[in-house]
């Protein structure tokens, strides 16, 4: 296993996850500083990789961004609601700065691989890892590969069938009208039930149901369209709400209504599970993404 040190950087909208390790898992440092506009932030954190003597950088940031190499605006932040950060070309300072090799993906994705290469995907070829917290997040791995194409997966974003009686509900998103984030994330929560945190409600039995519900919905679609061998079920509002998860899989496995027979869906205990990462999911799919980087 490669010992040279890699830089890593968890890039959240609140705050920034900075990390030091090697590709074998172990992680020898870290620190956070708050996510500020990048004139403040992004020199912050090249001074605080410049005198660790990294080999590689690698960036699971905060999208959209573009994540396709043969894109003209690679490593750049796109759409985001961080006015400040729209455009910003994240992957290019951050190299200019440091001047070593840097991986570049999502957050999300980054947390999928650190899943994929040290958590509960490893040696799986098809995973899929999905975060319900302050939004709603999927990120792929398929054949062997984090999945990218015209952009990378919005997977929080796809339309859910209304539970009857949340008709009148107003997604919680400015684009849709219906869709998993919306409907489900932790702000979604908050707004549905007019308490102050997700975490209010994890033993609230309304709650409970009509959640389980909408994240069975989307883990059914992902089983449909992506086959994966494994979900992994992470983010704020389950870590939260332990008596989700069993329910989660009895209602994907009533949605699925016996069509798909597979040895993994005999055991969904074993197929939806949660993280196996202690939280440092991010931090590691950074480190493996850095890692492919020295690989080149």
């Amino acid at each position: 296993m490669d010992k040279r040190l890699i830089g890593a950087i968890e890039a959240g909208g609140t705050k920034m996850v900075l990390a030091t390790g090697y590709a074998d898992g172990a992680i020898v440092e870290r620190a956070s500083i708050p996510t500020e506009e990048p004139a403040r932030t992004v020199p912050a954190m090249i001074d605080w990789f410049a005198s660790k003597g990294i080999a590689a950088l690698g960036i699971a940031a905060f999208g959209p961004t573009a994540v396709n190499p043969k894109s003209p605006e690679y490593g750049h932040i796109l759409q985001t609601p961080k006015l400040a950060w729209r455009g910003y070309d994240f992957l290019g300072e951050m190299q200019r700065g440091l001047a070593v090799p840097c991986g570049y993906d999502t957050d999300v994705n980054g947390a999928c691989l650190g899943e994929v290469m040290y958590g509960a995907g490893k040696g799986l070829d098809n995973v899929v890892y999905i975060t319900v917290g302050t939004g709603i997040g999927a990120g792929v791995y398929v054949g062997g590969q984090l999945l990218h194409g015209m952009l990378h997966p919005e997977a929080g974003h796809i339309t859910l069938a209304r539970v009857p009686g949340d008709e009148d509900f107003a997604c919680h998103c400015p684009s849709h009208d219906s869709c998993f984030e919306g409907l489900a994330a932790g702000p979604a929560v908050v707004a549905r039930y007019g308490v102050e945190r997700a975490s209010e409600m994890a033993d609230d039995e309304g709650f409970l149901e009509l959640e389980s519900t909408y994240i069975a919905q989307g883990i059914a679609t992902y089983i449909y369209t992506l086959s994966p061998q494994r979900i992994v079920l992470g983010g704020g509002v389950p870590d939260h709400a332990p008596k989700l998860m069993p329910r989660v899989r009895a209602k994907v496995l009533e949605q699925i209504n016996g069509y798909l027979a597979t040895p993994e869906l005999a055991d969904i205990d074993a197929y939806i599970v949660p993280p196996a990462c202690d939280g440092n999911q991010g931090v590691l799919g950074a480190i493996a993404l850095g890692a492919r980087a020295l690989e080149g």
